[in-house]
């Protein structure tokens, strides 16, 4: 395996694995046995967690695995799989679709934008699509709390607009500055729901601080994860997305084609946790994280030991 770059995105040579697992349901792989293998992820709570679910995966199953987790931004860590700095990444269909094949029209239909993904990845990029979990879809949403869901008689997208003509004071927003400027963020909701927020009125926030800004009332709409168990803890009211602008954001891992020509057994090892990821498990999960305060680390070798794909040491 080509070892990890030094430059191009500017990312480290990454570290070991922070926590030790043991075969459970996976078992060692020989063509896997001592193969250097660098796990990435993006920088918020689910895709540290998947990170982390993928490092315990390839360790279980014999690979040497670094851990490159936590890279700033879906373009940085797309960048980072194609130049060779990280091997595996965790996903999103809607993602490739939009913002880095730059496709306009998303696809409603989760198999149909899989396949039309899988193909434009490989033939563009030379990026693999592998273990596709259709039970996960983690799409873009605007929240609100129960207050300015009664006060205003918000309970879809489409219902923005008139926000903004009969209370202008109350149409803020709070988003992250990745969504601000993906034309599957902030610029294809405006366009789709026929609005434009004054940009005075929306500010740009860490992902993490949108749920609480939303709650306290800080911001009417702040835009979300809706896998996040942020929203139920703060009992935030999701809004429709009547008119279907959001891709499906179902997760897959990625690698490079020739990579995955090479070890094809990476398919074999990633299939059965992908069957057995779910929006639900991924709510609960990030919940740990964001809401109990736990480590992401330890939240996914707890799910993976739960699920038996892993043992713990000693225990």
């Amino acid at each position: 395996m080509a070892g990890v770059l030094l430059s191009g995105c500017g990312l480290s040579s990454g570290s070991s694995v922070p926590l030790a697992v043991e075969p459970g349901s996976i078992q060692p792989v020989p063509e896997l046995e001592g193969v250097t293998i660098t796990v990435g992820s993006k920088n918020f709570t689910e895709q540290m967690v998947l990170g982390y679910i993928a490092e315990f995966t390839l360790a279980a199953a014999g690979a040497d695995v670094r851990d490159l987790t936590s890279i700033v931004g879906s373009s940085t860590a797309r960048r980072a799989l194609q130049s060779g700095q990280i091997d595996v990444l965790w996903d999103y269909t809607g993602t490739s679709w939009i913002s880095y094949n730059g496709n306009n029209d998303p696809i409603p239909d989760a198999r149909a934008q899989y396949e039309a993904v899988k193909q434009q990845d490989l033939e563009r990029n030379g990026i693999a699509w592998t273990a596709i979990d259709y039970n996960v879809d983690n799409t873009y949403a605007f929240a609100v709390n129960q207050d300015a869901a009664k006060r205003l008689g918000v309970e879809k997208l489409s219902d923005i607009p008139r926000v903004i003509a009969e209370h202008p004071e109350d149409a803020t927003f709070c988003v992250d500055t990745e969504f601000a400027n993906r034309n599957d963020g902030m610029p294809g909701v405006e366009q789709e729901y026929g609005f434009t927020a004054d940009k005075s009125k929306v500010k740009t926030l860490t992902e993490g601080s949108i749920y609480q800004a939303t709650a306290n009332g800080t911001c009417t709409f702040g835009e979300v994860f809706t896998t996040d168990g942020r929203i139920k803890a703060l009992d935030l009211k999701v809004l429709q997305d009547d008119k279907l602008f959001f891709p499906r954001y179902n997760i897959g891992i990625t690698t490079r084609d020739e990579l995955l020509k090479r070890y094809p057994q990476i398919t074999a090892i990633f299939e059965p946790v992908s069957k057995v990821l779910t929006n639900e498990e991924l709510v609960r999960m990030n919940a740990q994280v964001d809401v109990e305060g736990r480590d992401p680390a330890d939240v996914a070798r707890d799910w993976m030991a739960e699920k038996g794909f892993v043992k713990i040491p000693g225990r």
